[in-house]
């Protein structure tokens, strides 16, 4: 993934929030917490339009996506992301003709930012105009690398903006896997990355073509978050105790404590939150970006797994320790992606967010921004 991901420099002060419990709350507090905290002015006005577009506030989301890209008000460091984000808003809106003219403007700009050109292909996917996101997807692997460019998975690998080039070509594949193309050079390539890249369920990879069957994609899309956990129970329980052989490839697990179990698990341990903070939006965000710091450092078999505080505490009773301590909690999430209790992250772009929040994971924690 992408360095600009990771954290640089001295660590950020910890944000103290009111605890929002509407996204219009939400919103409201990101954009009071830009007084406070001016060095994170665009992604906490990202977070707030996003927080805006979910509770159904399109225009004020908008209007913070232009004060981003208003150079007089401070303008933004990603200005072609923060664009497509808009891109994305103004179709979700229902305004198709300004979406259209702000795509042809885009394009007409030449960006090469991989990541921007990728979300905005994403849009014409989402609005299911599949053909015109394949030509978008390519476009987009050109302009990033340069007209000509060798396209290999070691390019992918060292490109300054990997994540967003291995979307382009992952998204690439999809499209094309839906519209019935064959494969050709770059699917090849989309296929390497993927192997490289993805976490082998039980030591075993899914192959792209399996991944993006439409009619899996579809099931996917309208069964909701519920499908990736039912997929991979149905799995684990192909393959049986098989999936815990010794020489399978091991998974590193990170956990995810849903809001009702952090409420819990903070309320009968307070010493986590020197771990996970005191809030649950900070968890999610401390979730994704472990598991991309992690992918960043060359790290491939990556899961997230739903955690209890029962079977936290019931796995401490049988092994020791203390459910506040690092080291307990890392068996504990060990003991759950062996027992076949985690799922493979990142899931699909267009699939199900592992957060369980019933967005697809592009347009929530996998969001390019979130991190």
């Amino acid at each position: 993934m992408a360095s600009k991901r990771r954290q640089s420099g001295k660590q950020k002060t910890t944000r103290r929030t009111r605890q929002p419990t509407t996204p219009a709350q939400a919103a409201q507090e990101y954009v009071r917490l830009v007084e406070h905290y001016p060095e994170d002015r665009e992604e906490l006005f990202r977070e707030a339009a996003d927080a805006w577009r979910s509770a159904g506030e399109h225009d004020r989301a908008l209007a913070l996506y232009e004060r981003l890209l208003d150079p007089e008000s401070g303008g933004c460091k990603e200005p072609d992301v923060v664009d497509a984000w808009r891109i994305d808003t103004l179709w979700e809106a229902g305004r198709e003709e300004e979406a259209r003219t702000a795509a042809a403007s885009f394009r007409a700009r030449h960006p090469s930012d991989a990541t921007a050109w990728s979300l905005v292909a994403g849009t014409f996917e989402h609005v299911d105009e599949t053909g015109t996101a394949a030509e978008w997807f390519t476009t987009g692997v050109i302009h990033a690398l340069g007209a000509g460019a060798e396209v290999t998975a070691d390019v992918v690998e060292d490109f300054r903006d990997s994540f967003g080039l291995e979307e382009l070509l992952i998204g690439r594949h999809r499209v094309r896997r839906v519209l019935g193309e064959p494969h050709d050079d770059w699917d090849d390539v989309a296929d390497e990355v993927h192997e490289r890249r993805a976490s082998p369920l039980f030591g075993r990879v899914r192959p792209l073509d399996e991944l993006h069957d439409p009619l899996r994609l579809k099931r996917m899309a309208e069964a909701g978050p519920d499908a990736l956990w039912a997929e991979m129970e149905e799995f684990a329980a192909a393959t049986g105790e098989e999936r815990v052989s010794p020489g399978r490839a091991l998974r590193t697990c990170v956990l995810f404590w849903p809001p009702e179990e952090f409420a819990r698990l903070v309320e009968r341990w307070p010493a986590v939150v020197e771990a996970y903070g005191d809030d649950h939006a900070g968890h999610l965000r401390q979730v994704e970006g472990t598991l991309r710091e992690l992918s960043d450092q060359g790290g491939v078999h990556l899961a997230v797994a739903r955690a209890t505080l029962s079977a936290l505490e019931a796995y401490m009773e049988e092994k020791g320790g203390s459910p506040d301590t690092a080291s307990a909690r890392s068996g504990y999430a060990a003991e759950m992606a062996r027992r076949g209790e985690a799922v493979d992250w990142p899931p699909a772009r267009n699939g199900p967010c592992w957060c369980g929040s019933e967005r697809k994971y592009k347009k929530c924690c996998g969001n390019p921004a979130f991190g």
